[in-house]
C-alpha cells in the first residue's frame, strides 16, 4: 500500500482512503458490485477462457449501461444520465 500511495503522490493523484469494513461510505461501488454478482455471475454459464469471456462481459456491460434502468438515476440508464449531464454543462465560448 505504501508503494501505491507514493506512486499516486508522485503523479499528483489525491487518494481518498475509506475506513475498512465501511461499505455504506462507498455505496455506488457496492451497488454496482452487487448487480454484477447477482445479475451476471450467477445467471450466466461462463466459459473458462478469457478470450471467450470478454465478449460476454462487453455485452453485459453494454446492457447495464445502455438498457438497464437504475433507480438511483431516477429510472434512467447510466448512458442517458451521462448524456443529459453533458448536455446541461456550459461550455466556454471560443469567441472571447
Amino acid at each position: 500500500m505504501a508503494a501505491f500511495e507514493q506512486a499516486c503522490d508522485a503523479k499528483g493523484i489525491r487518494l481518498y482512503v475509506l475506513p475498512p469494513k465501511c461499505p455504506q461510505m462507498n455505496g455506488a461501488v457496492e451497488r454496482c458490485n452487487a448487480a454484477w454478482r447477482y445479475e451476471f455471475y450467477q445467471t450466466y454459464d461462463l466459459p473458462s477462457s478469457v478470450e471467450a469471456l470478454n465478449p460476454i462481459l462487453d455485452s453485459f456491460q453494454h446492457l447495464y449501461n445502455h438498457h438497464r434502468p437504475h433507480r438511483a438515476l431516477a429510472g434512467q440508464t447510466p448512458a442517458a444520465y451521462l448524456a443529459k449531464r453533458q448536455a446541461a454543462q456550459t461550455h466556454p465560448s471560443h469567441m472571447s
